[in-house]
């Protein structure tokens, strides 16, 4: 049986592919088109998915939409003339929006991939969610938590599900509670988001880069936004937001009587705390002090959605009958620091994050969930890792790069070519990793990887303003051999869970490990992820040889791509971010690419259409 699931129209579009329930191929539209966080149909990734599977439309037995627009629909209706004349532009968009697309999704599903509509279903939204954890953790049974902003009407769910392995058990999921809008965990920490200077959907994990720069001490105040029961249930103080009815602010005028005037977008930021010794180039005392303020409100709301998160958590487990496993999904899964605490200070001994949690995950959920539990087959499929993208073939790259007019070399030896490499890395220069399928989600693990020493503090400055071009604050993550991350973070049981796989957790790093990998430290934490030779085996020997040169196991990992672009797929985009930055050097499939001496990065000169 072939199953495509879809996700699209409101962020992060994707497309997912299962056969016989094992997944094939999974990709977001935004690594084709690349418009980052492409909410539109995603053509280009479905016309992906069936061609890594030597699929046509006609072989596709059931697609599979991840939530029910039509009850999408009813909710945005009722919220806004609910709130009428005040909602009057939220309205207006919404009808446009809804009237023009959002309406016909089943007959853009019939017409642009070309299947009956007899072939397609809808699976509501959070049921995704949490088929998109369940249906790839290992677990015979789970408890089952899904936050994000919003779905139809839930923008929570914990319930228990099952799974039918081989026969034994029963494929289920049953959410027996839940939150509805406009009360929610996501649209809380979004409207700090913007009130931050950050844009909603895009810049959530800006705050938490923030949090660690400042303390809670806006916690109280944040209390007063929000009312939270035991349980992690939560009721937002309507007074104070205006998300609701606005299509341009998420908070009102009551807000900032609290927290004080917003930050400015892409304002300078430096605080006492980010520049101890005053060093930045702006560095303006009365500007460091506000910094130093948002910067503690940042902590303070970073603090409160993790206490909110562990009562969920707890409150899932007891509904779970005690299950000793836990499966997340939701955009607010993608917080790694609550999900470490939830890993340390959780009573789960088993937890399982879907990798794509936000609404690109869904593509994934929706085809799992029809394939599990409404047609009833058993499991198969575990996620063990991330590669599910695109990959390119050797013949593609070396035209792009003979095209870009860079020197390379091309290797027959790979341990030759992993020792070149780490020769440039203790060299204190940037290497990019090129390699393989793109992988699923937001995070680069390995196959679309820029990589750097982790032993030297100005890396973090190297990297981000000479490659990156992005905010100082913002951390890098440390890539450790999956064996050895005991010695490097303190969490237990790394070995053993899947979060540090996909880089979705934060741990702390041991006082006398923190100066050994200063630039991958970040306030004595790191969101590691960790590596295993038999899932990317090139990956995991640079990381031993980098080992073997210096007795650190880790190396500093950030995505290859530049601020504001999705990470690269195809080896033009990947030399064009090359040229663009200061990258030393290209590791792509066999070749080692370089630049000549001297180069100066000059911005993109290639098109796509040159090669790709």
């Amino acid at each position: 049986m072939n199953i495509l699931g879809v996700s699209c129209y409101y962020h992060d579009a994707a497309a997912a592919l299962i056969m016989d329930g094992n997944l094939i191929a999974a990709a977001e539209e935004e690594r084709f088109t690349r418009k980052k966080h492409d909410h539109s149909f995603p053509q280009r990734a479905i016309e992906f998915c069936l061609k890594q599977a030597n699929l046509s439309a006609d072989d596709l037995d059931y697609v599979v939409f991840y939530e029910k627009p039509l009850v999408k629909f009813e909710r945005i209706l009722q919220t806004t003339l609910s709130t009428f004349p005040k909602s009057w532009g939220v309205f207006r968009e919404s009808m446009v929006t809804w009237f023009d697309e959002k309406l016909w999704i089943k007959s853009h599903l019939q017409t642009k991939i070309g299947v009956p509509t007899k072939k397609i279903l809808f699976v509501e939204h959070h049921l995704t969610h949490a088929a998109s954890a369940m249906f790839c953790a290992p677990y015979q049974d789970a408890a089952v938590l899904t936050i994000d902003g919003v779905g139809e009407w839930t923008t929570a769910s914990i319930g228990k599900a099952t799974a039918n392995w081989n026969g034994s058990g029963v494929n289920n999921i049953d959410l027996t509670r839940e939150l509805r809008f406009p009360h929610s965990l996501g649209l809380l920490y979004s409207a700090f988001t913007a009130y931050l200077g950050f844009r909603v959907n895009n810049g959530e994990y800006k705050v938490m880069g923030m949090a660690p720069y400042g303390q809670p001490k806006y916690m109280d105040e944040v209390y007063k936004v929000v009312n939270v029961d035991s349980d992690g249930g939560l009721s937002l103080n309507m007074d104070y937001f205006s998300f609701h009815y606005s299509t341009q602010n998420t908070f009102n005028s009551k807000f900032e009587g609290i927290f004080g005037p917003r930050r400015m977008p892409e304002s300078e930021f430096f605080s006492a705390t980010t520049h101890p010794t005053k060093n930045h180039p702006d560095w303006d005392d009365r500007t460091a002090l506000q910094n130093q303020k948002y910067a503690d409100i940042a902590a303070s709301i970073q603090r409160v959605t993790e206490e909110i998160i562990l009562k969920m958590t707890h409150a899932a487990h007891r509904e779970s009958g005690g299950s000793k496993n836990l499966v997340m999904a939701g955009g607010v899964a993608l917080n790694s620091v609550a999900n470490g605490r939830i890993i340390r200070e959780g009573p789960f001994e088993n937890v399982f994050i879907q990798p794509a949690a936000g609404d690109a995950g869904g593509a994934i959920g929706a085809a799992l969930y029809a394939y599990h539990v409404i047609f009833g087959h058993p499991r198969k499929f575990t996620m063990e890792h991330a590669y599910w993208g695109q990959e390119h073939p050797q013949s593609r790259m070396l035209t792009a790069i003979k095209k870009a007019g860079f020197e390379y070399e091309e290797f027959d030896n790979d341990d030759k070519l992993l020792d070149q490499a780490v020769d440039t890395i203790l060299q204190s220069k940037v290497i990019a990793w090129y390699r393989g399928r793109f992988e699923w989600g937001p995070r680069a693990l390995g196959h679309r990887s820029i990589m750097a020493d982790p032993r030297r503090d100005e890396m973090k400055e190297i990297v981000n303003t000479k490659i990156k071009f992005r905010e100082p604050f913002r951390p890098f993550a440390p890539v450790v051999m999956e064996d050895r991350a005991h010695e490097y973070f303190n969490s237990p049981n790394l070995d053993k869970q899947y979060p540090p796989r996909y880089m979705l957790m934060v741990s702390g790093i041991p006082e006398d490990k923190q100066d050994k990998i200063q630039a991958v430290c970040h306030n004595g934490t790191g969101r590691l992820q960790s590596a295993r030779e038999e899932w990317n085996s090139g990956y995991y020997n640079l990381i031993k040889k980098f080992d073997e040169a210096t007795g650190v196991p880790v190396l500093l990992n950030t995505s290859f791509n530049l601020r504001g672009e999705p990470i690269v797929n195809t080896p033009t985009e990947a030399l064009n971010t090359f040229a663009a930055s200061d990258i030393d050097q290209l590791v792509m499939g066999p070749f080692l690419v370089k630049k000549p001496e001297g180069y100066v990065a000059k911005g993109s000169h290639l098109s796509p259409d040159q090669v790709d």
